[in-house]
C-alpha cells in the first residue's frame, strides 16, 4: 500500500469535507491549517455556519424567497406543498446551468426521488398537458435550500402508454425541473395500491399484515413484491440516465426501499441517502414481513438512512441486528467493515410563511369572522386526514366524556374537527367515515341546542388562509394520532399562536411528541379518561403556564424549519461520504490474485498458513442459522476445498499449516486425511498429521484461574438461552452467536464486569472479545507468539535447508491474533533508508552465532528497531550478544537457526489476507471463504505431486 498517497488523500478530504465547503490548501501533519475541520463535528458545525452565511448573503442580495402550501397537506406524511402560481413560475434558485455565479461556486445537484412528483399532469390533447400542483410533496422543504440545484424524479400520477404523450409530458415537466417515471396500470395497481398501501403502510403503522387466506396471501405477497422491485428499478433507470458525477441522490419513503440497492449496483460511488416519513416499527413487527431481509439489505445500501425520531432509527438498527445479524453501532449498522449511518432528522415547516400569513387582510377577515361566530366559547381544533391512524373516534369520545363530567362547560366549548377524506373507494375508510359521523351525530343530539352544537365536523379540506385563521383563534389543539410519522399540524398550530398562546394536546405516538413534548400535554389516545382530563387541564390552564409552554414549542418550530431539515440531511450525507473515503484509505486493498499465483509459481519453498473458522468453512447466511444451528456448531471444511487442499499438501515444495483457535479434536476430524501441520488452540498444540500432538506452550504457564472463570461462564450460559462455553487447555470461550444479539451483548458486558472485579483481577490473562464471544486466555497465547515456535518444529522435522521464499497467510483472526500477519513483515530501520527485510536481521543474528563476538555483533543488532515484539529466543540472543554470558541450549539453537532465520522473504513474496474483515493488520483482503476456495484452486493447478 502506498502510505504517502493515502495520507495525502486524507489531508485533501479533511481540507475539503464537502463539495459545499470552500477549498483549502492541503497541509501536512506537522503544519495544518488551523481552520481545517479535524473531526466530523467540526466539519458539520462549519458547514452549518457557511449555510447560514450564504442564506444571509442571498437575502441581502435580494434573491427571491419561495413559500409553501396554500392548502392543508392531506397526504400520508403531512408534507407541505407550494402555491401553484409560485411553483409554476420558474424560480431563480433553479438555474438552467451549473455555471458559477461571480465569486460563488456552482450549486451541487440534488436529485430528489419520491413516489410522486410535486405536480400532477392532466392531459388536454394528444400533445398537450396541463400541470397542476400535487397534494403533498417535498417542495416546501427544499425550495428554501438555495445552495442546491434540485431535480425532481417521480410518478406524475397519470398512466401514459403512447410515445407521443410520454415525450410531450417529459418536455413540459422538464421546464419545472421534474423528470417523470412512467408506470403502467398493472404496476401501479400491484406496486402502489398493493404492496405499498396494502402491506407496507399498515405494517409500519402497527396495523399488521392483511388477514387473508394463507395460500392466497403468499401468492399476493410475492406478485406484489415483484411489482414493487420492478417499479423501484424503473425509478433507478431514470436516475441513472440523468446522473452526473458528484450528484446527491435523495430517496424518499417506503415506496422506494429497494431503490438504494438498485442505484449502488449501477454506480457504487453514487451518493445515496434514504429517508422514511412514516414510523418504522419494532423488530418484532417488521419480522412478520415475508420480504423483511431483502428490504433491510436494500436500504442499507444507502450511505445515510434518516428517520424523524430516534425511536424509529433505533427500531431500524434493532431490526438489522436481530434479523440480518449485522452489528449495530452508535453510528448506524456495520457489516464486514461497510458502515451505513443511521440518524434522526426531525422535519419541520416553513414557519415564517405561517407567521407572515397572519398579517394578510384575507386571513384577518377570517379571524374576525371566527371570533364573532364563536364569541364566549373556547375553541378546540382537530385537523386530520380521515384515516385509521389519526385517532379521530378516540378524540371525539374523549370530548364526549369531558362534556359528561363537566356539564358547566357544555355551552362554553366547541370542537372543530376538519377530517379530510382519503381513499374513499376503500371499504375500511368508508366504515371509518360512517363511524365518525355516527358518533358526532349522537354527541350533537345529546348535548346540542337549537342554536349551537358542541362539535362542528367538516369532511373536506380548508384553503391555506382559512386554515391559518382557524389556527390563530384556537384555544386548544387536539392531536390524538394512534401512530404517526411526524404530524406537522401541531407545528402549524404553534406557528400561528403568537398572540393566543393556545395549548397543544399531543399524542405520545406521534413523531412530533419527540420534538414538542416539552411544551405540549402528552397523552395516550387510547386512554379516553386521560385525554378527557387533559382537555380539562388545558381549558383551565393559567396564563403564565400557557406562555411558558408556548415559548418552548415556538422556539423549536421556528428554529427547526423544513429548509433546515433538508440542508442538514444533505450536509450529513456529504460528510458521511467524506468519512467513508477516510475509512477506505485505511482499508487494505483486495488481494491481487494474479500476483499471488505468479509469486507462488516462481518460488521453491512455500509456506501457506490458513485459519479455519470463516476461512476454510462453508459460508452460511445469518438467517440459515435459525434452522441449522446444530450443524453450524460443528465446524466443517468447505466441500469445494478437499481437492485443491490435497493437491497443495502433496506438493513437496509447499508446507500447509492450519492455525486455529479450535480444539485439537476439531482439527483432527476435518484435516486428519491431509499431509499438513495442524496448530490447535492458537498454536499451543502442534502436530504433523502423520505424527502425534506436541505442545508449544511456554514453560511455567499459570492456569490457576481456570476454575473460577469456568464457574462464571457456566452461570452466564445458564441465564443466556442458546449460548455455550468451551473449555480448552489454554483458554475458555463463551459464545453467544445463536442467542438474541442484544441480550447477548448485555450479558457479555455483565460478564466482563464480573471477571474484572473477581476471578481475573490479579491473574496473568488476556480477555479477548470477538464479534459474538468472550475468551479468556493466558498471557502470551496468541497466534503470532506461537508461529516462531511452530516454524522451528517444521524446519526441524523436514530437515529444511532451502530458505522459505514464499509465505501466504490467510485467516479471519481476532484482533489479538493478528500479530501473525506482522510476524513476517520486513523490519524498519531507525533511519529513513529503504526497509531492511526481516531475513537480513535474522542473517545478522545467524552470523553472530557462527562468529560469536559480543563486541562486534552487538552494535549491529542494536541498529534495528522491531515492528513486532521479538520472540523469546530472539530476545535472549539479542540481549546476550550485547552483554555476553549466555549460550542457547541445543533446542533453542535449532529453533532460532532453523525456524525464524530460515525465512528469506522479499516484500512481494509475502501475502497476508484477512477474510471478510476490513479492519485488519493484513496487507490484503478476501471477501469470503468462497474467495479463499477460488485462490487455493488456482494455486493447486500449479502444484506438483510428490
Amino acid at each position: 500500500m502506498n502510505g504517502n498517497s493515502c495520507e495525502e488523500d486524507i489531508r485533501i478530504l479533511q481540507n475539503n469535507p464537502s463539495p459545499l465547503q470552500t477549498k483549502h490548501m492541503p497541509g501536512n501533519k506537522y503544519n495544518c491549517n488551523p481552520s481545517t475541520p479535524r473531526s466530523r463535528l467540526e466539519r458539520l458545525l462549519r458547514e452549518r455556519e457557511l449555510r447560514k452565511n450564504r442564506s444571509f448573503q442571498q437575502l441581502n442580495e435580494g434573491e427571491l424567497e419561495f413559500s409553501g402550501s396554500d392548502s392543508f397537506s392531506n397526504d400520508v406524511e403531512n408534507w407541505g406543498t407550494v402555491d401553484e402560481e409560485e411553483f409554476m413560475e420558474k424560480p431563480r434558485t433553479f438555474s438552467d446551468s451549473n455555471e458559477r455565479q461571480e465569486g460563488r461556486p456552482s450549486k451541487q445537484r440534488l436529485l430528489v426521488v419520491a413516489n410522486r412528483l410535486p405536480v400532477s399532469a392532466v392531459r388536454r390533447s394528444v400533445d398537450s398537458w396541463q400541470l397542476e400542483i400535487s397534494v403533498g410533496g417535498l417542495v416546501s422543504a427544499l425550495l428554501g435550500v438555495k445552495e442546491f440545484d434540485a431535480r425532481w424524479i417521480g410518478w406524475a400520477g397519470v398512466n401514459v402508454s403512447d410515445d407521443i404523450g410520454q415525450r410531450t409530458l417529459t418536455k413540459s415537466l422538464a421546464e419545472k425541473r421534474c423528470i417523470p417515471v412512467f408506470l403502467d396500470e398493472e404496476i401501479v395497481q400491484q406496486y402502489y395500491n398493493g404492496y405499498c398501501n396494502n402491506i407496507l403502510w399498515p405494517l409500519f403503522h402497527y396495523l399488521g399484515l392483511p388477514q387473508e387466506d394463507r395460500l392466497a396471501t403468499t401468492r399476493s405477497f410475492q406478485s406484489q413484491f415483484d411489482a414493487y422491485k420492478k417499479a423501484n428499478q424503473l425509478f433507478a433507470d431514470v436516475v441513472n440516465n440523468i446522473y452526473q458525477e458528484g450528484d446527491v441522490v435523495w430517496c424518499h419513503d417506503y415506496h422506494l426501499m429497494f431503490l438504494p440497492q438498485c442505484l449502488k449496483r449501477y454506480n457504487s460511488n453514487m451518493k445515496v441517502g434514504w429517508f422514511l416519513h412514516t414510523p418504522f416499527p419494532s423488530s418484532e413487527i417488521h419480522r412478520t414481513l415475508p420480504s423483511r431481509s431483502e428490504l433491510l439489505r436494500s436500504v442499507l445500501a444507502a450511505d445515510l438512512v434518516g428517520f424523524h425520531t430516534y425511536d424509529y432509527a433505533r427500531h431500524f438498527v434493532s431490526a438489522c441486528t436481530r434479523i440480518l445479524g449485522f452489528e449495530g453501532t452508535p453510528e448506524g449498522v456495520e457489516n464486514q467493515g461497510k458502515l451505513t449511518r443511521v440518524a434522526a432528522f426531525p422535519i419541520g415547516i416553513d414557519s415564517e410563511r405561517f407567521i407572515r400569513a397572519l398579517e394578510l387582510p384575507q386571513v384577518q377577515d377570517h379571524i374576525k369572522e371566527l371570533k364573532e361566530r364563536f364569541a364566549g366559547r373556547k375553541v378546540m381544533l382537530g385537523v386530520d386526514r380521515l384515516d385509521m391512524i389519526k385517532g379521530i373516534p378516540q378524540k371525539i369520545l374523549a370530548f364526549e366524556k369531558y362534556l359528561e363530567e363537566n356539564p358547566n362547560w357544555r355551552d362554553k366549548v366547541v370542537l372543530l374537527q376538519i377530517a379530510v377524506p382519503t381513499r374513499t373507494d376503500v371499504s375500511e375508510y368508508q366504515k371509518l367515515t360512517s363511524q365518525v359521523h355516527e358518533i358526532v351525530g349522537r354527541i350533537n343530539g345529546r348535548f346540542g341546542t337549537l342554536t349551537a352544537v358542541p362539535i362542528h365536523h367538516l369532511d373536506r379540506s380548508l384553503d391555506f388562509h382559512a386554515l391559518c385563521a382557524l389556527y390563530a383563534v384556537t384555544d386548544v389543539a387536539l392531536v390524538t394520532s394512534l401512530r404517526d410519522g411526524m404530524n406537522l399540524v401541531s407545528y402549524e398550530f404553534v406557528a400561528c399562536q403568537a398572540s393566543k398562546k393556545g395549548v397543544l394536546i399531543l399524542s405520545e405516538f406521534a413523531g412530533a411528541a419527540q420534538s414538542l413534548g416539552a411544551g405540549a400535554i402528552l397523552v395516550n389516545p387510547w386512554n379516553i379518561t386521560e385525554v378527557a382530563a387533559s382537555i380539562g387541564y388545558a381549558l383551565n390552564m393559567p396564563a403564565d403556564e400557557r406562555e411558558k409552554r408556548h415559548q418552548l414549542n415556538f422556539m423549536h418550530v421556528t428554529s427547526h424549519t423544513s429548509q433546515e431539515w433538508a440542508a442538514t440531511f444533505v450536509s450529513e450525507l456529504n460528510d458521511t461520504i467524506v468519512e467513508a473515503q477516510l475509512r477506505t484509505c485505511q482499508i487494505p486493498p483486495s488481494l491481487p490474485i494474479r500476483d499471488a499465483v505468479d509469486s507462488y509459481i516462481q518460488s521453491s519453498n512455500r509456506l501457506i498458513i490458513l485459519g479455519f473458522n470463516s476461512t476454510l468453512t462453508a459460508p452460511r447466511d445469518s438467517m440459515e442459522r435459525r434452522g441449522a444451528q446444530i450443524r453450524e456448531m460443528e465446524l466443517k471444511l468447505h466441500p469445494d476445498l478437499k481437492e485443491p487442499l490435497k493437491k497443495l499438501c502433496d506438493d513437496p515444495l509447499t508446507t500447509i499449516v492450519v492455525l486455529s483457535g479450535s480444539d485439537r479434536s476439531v482439527l483432527d476430524d476435518n484435516f486428519g486425511e491431509y499431509n499438513m501441520w495442524l496448530a490447535a488452540e492458537n498454536g499451543m498444540f502442534l502436530r504433523l498429521t502423520t505424527g502425534e500432538w506436541m505442545t508449544t506452550m511456554p514453560e511455567h504457564l499459570n492456569m490457576d484461574w481456570v476454575d473460577s472463570v469456568k464457574h462464571v461462564f457456566e452461570y452466564f450460559t445458564e441465564r443466556t438461552p442458546r449460548s455455550q462455553f468451551e473449555l480448552r487447555e489454554t483458554s475458555l470461550v463463551w459464545n453467544y452467536k445463536y442467542a438474541d444479539i442484544e441480550f447477548g451483548r448485555l450479558q457479555a458486558r455483565d460478564m466482563l464486569q464480573h471477571l474484572w472485579s473477581g476471578p481475573i483481577s490479579n491473574a496473568a490473562v488476556d480477555v479477548v472479545q470477538g464479534g459474538r464471544s468472550v475468551e479468556v486466555r493466558a498471557v502470551g497465547v496468541t497466534k503470532g507468539a506461537a508461529i516462531d515456535r511452530i516454524l522451528g518444529e517444521i524446519v526441524h522435522n523436514k530437515g529444511m535447508k532451502a530458505p522459505i521464499d514464499y509465505v501466504l497467510c490467510i485467516g479471519h483472526f481476532l484482533q489479538k491474533d493478528e500479530d501473525v500477519y506482522t510476524f513476517f513483515e520486513p523490519e524498519l530501520p531507525f533511519e529513513p533508508p529503504p526497509p531492511i527485510p526481516r531475513a537480513k536481521v535474522a542473517d545478522a543474528v545467524r552470523a553472530s552465532m557462527s562468529q560469536f563476538s559480543p563486541g562486534k555483533s552487538g552494535s549491529k543488532v542494536a541498529r534495528f528497531r522491531k515492528q513486532r515484539s521479538l520472540s523469546a529466543i530472539e530476545r535472549r540472543v539479542t540481549n546476550n550478544l550485547t552483554t555476553g554470558g549466555w549460550w542457547p541450549t541445543t533446542r533453542d539453537r535449532m529453533a532460532l537457526h532453523e525456524g525464524s532465520s530460515v525465512l528469506d522473504l522479499k516484500g512481494d513474496h509475502y501475502f497476508s489476507c484477512a477474510v471478510a474483515k476490513k479492519r485488519s493488520n493484513a496487507r490484503y483482503l478476501l471477501g469470503s471463504s468462497s474467495a479463499v476456495v477460488a485462490l487455493l484452486k488456482d494455486l493447486g493447478e500449479y502444484s506438483v505431486s510428490s
